[in-house]
């Protein structure tokens, strides 16, 4: 059985020992003297031994200090009024004064009913708040607690640029006792569970909350790295590549066995963080998001996941999706984005038409090419049309010796040229799609051998891509900023 903690006990299981240090003043006064109200917050602060339905302050997780914001549910059932509210926001602004992180914790039925409509406006305060956090690239982490309803949900409860959720725990905007008595029927069982939101796409995990300090920190660890005097990495020399037909290189990126996306990160990266879904109620197992580190470099990770793209479940529009939220993630936080092409082409099916996806690709398109964050495209594994092209715009592109791209998978090209797959290989050769062709037209900056193949020496190839994607990510991150978003610009300019 889940453990359900209160805010103090939160602060001694996550929090490092002795280390929290309150901001707290008395709450600004809400009640009249001698009222009911008032006899109602006295009994509820003599219950949950707070003075209000939060606690902040500042604190280290892991040695690092952070802001913190945690509901205590025992005080009138965690709601939100003025002065909660008034709290909540004094705190988000010293945060964002400090630089400092933020880390929240809410648990609350919502808005305070016995103070109406003045407290219900309080979300605005609050969003504005940590929006302004946010602009400032400053993390937000939230860890949703059983319950997390109503205004709460709706505003500092799901503004998180990593969300998480303590198993088992009632998230939802609307209560089930409030839609009960309006609907007189129960809520439907199972929707309103941390395990739900997670399967929907809406928050990146299911924790216990002894596994938060590790999560939190890693994720500190890329958000609060530094960008500026990283270790230089050498350029890794670049090797004399054999002429290989361009149908060979196809054949070889197919093999089951070729390392994809998750064995780079596992590899040739830290820190890695796995993000979950859109945040918006749809997620695609073909896309992974990841907070990663590679070397000193922090990044963003957008990587088309081949092991988990089928001919029954290809790459489709909820997967470019997420991937604009990983391009947004990489603006707000000011961090480099590193996305990794390896797809067998994008879905074609009716459901795949009416979600959108020729809109997302062309979204995903021009929010990448203006994204004004450092970026890296590595062409790993296939690269079939628009899926993959959604991808590539960046400041450098890398590939993988036997990755390729394609407006369509040569079998296609064939089948409309010559109404038969015969012609394959001849059509690979003469589009131009091998990793030397697109070295040689400026599609790509370079190419990273393989030995001769990626899947028969999975650890070393990782290896070499990492430094390879170190030495480029400290380039970038030492350029004017300016002038690598003008320089990328006329680069596809140039290019088609």
């Amino acid at each position: 059985m889940t453990r359900r903690l209160g805010a103090r006990e939160l602060i001694e299981t996550v929090l490092d020992e002795g280390s929290f240090e309150s901001w707290d003043t008395t709450p600004v006064p809400v009640a009249e003297p001698g009222s009911a109200y008032a006899a109602e917050l006295a009994a509820a602060a003599e219950k949950a031994g707070t003075d209000e339905s939060l606690i902040t302050g500042s604190a280290r997780l892991r040695g690092r200090r952070v802001a913190v914001v945690l509901g205590e549910f025992r005080f009138l059932a965690g709601s939100i009024g003025r002065a909660a509210a008034e709290r909540l926001v004094l705190a988000v602004e010293r945060a964002t004064r400090e630089g400092l992180p933020l880390f929240a914790a809410p648990t609350s039925g919502g808005t305070r009913m016995q103070e109406g409509t003045s407290a219900f406006v309080g979300m605005v305060k609050i969003s504005a708040a940590i929006a302004a956090h946010k602009d400032a690239g400053l993390p937000y982490i939230v860890y949703l607690r059983h319950p997390t309803t109503g205004g709460v949900f709706a505003s500092w409860g799901s503004l998180g640029h990593v969300t998480v959720a303590e198993p088992g725990a009632l998230v939802g905007f609307l209560g089930p006792r409030v839609y009960e008595a309006l609907y007189g029927a129960p809520f439907p069982e199972g929707v309103q569970t941390s395990e739900n939101l997670f399967e929907q796409g809406l928050i990146d995990a299911v924790l216990p909350v002894e596994a938060l300090a590790e999560v939190a920190s890693r994720a500190l660890n890329v958000l609060m790295a530094p960008r500026e005097d990283l270790p230089v990495v050498p350029e890794l020399p670049r090797e004399d590549l054999p002429d290989l037909p361009a149908w060979d290189s196809i054949l070889r990126s197919r093999r089951p066995e070729r390392p994809g996306v998750r064995a780079l990160l596992k590899l040739g990266a830290t820190d890695v963080v796995p993000l979950h879904g859109t945040g918006q109620g749809e997620q695609d197992p073909g896309l992974l998001i990841a907070l990663a580190r590679f070397g000193g470099a922090p990044c963003v990770v957008l990587g088309q996941d081949r092991k988990h793209q089928t001919f029954e479940n290809p790459l489709g529009p909820a997967g470019l999706r997420e991937a604009r939220r990983g391009m947004r993630l990489a603006r707000e936080l000011k961090l480099p984005l590193v996305s990794v092409i390896d797809t067998a082409g994008a879905a074609l099916s009716r459901e795949a038409e009416e979600g959108g996806l020729a809109g997302e690709i062309a979204r995903c398109l021009s929010e990448l090419v203006m994204l004004d964050a450092p970026t890296v495209c590595l062409l790993l594994g296939q690269g079939t049309g628009g899926g993959a092209l959604a991808l590539m715009p960046a400041d450098r592109v890398i590939c993988a010796q036997h990755s390729w791209l394609s407006p369509l998978p040569p079998e296609g090209a064939s089948a409309i040229l010559y109404r038969d797959t015969d012609h394959a290989p001849d059509l690979a050769a003469s589009q131009g799609v091998r990793s030397l062709d697109l070295l040689r037209e400026g599609i790509v900056d370079r190419i990273v051998a393989e030995h001769p193949d990626a899947a028969d020496e999975p650890a070393e190839f990782c290896a070499r891509m990492s430094q390879v994607l170190q030495h480029e990510l400290g380039l970038l991150l030492r350029a004017d900023p300016a002038e690598r978003l003008a320089a990328r610009l006329a680069r596809y300019r140039r290019l088609g």
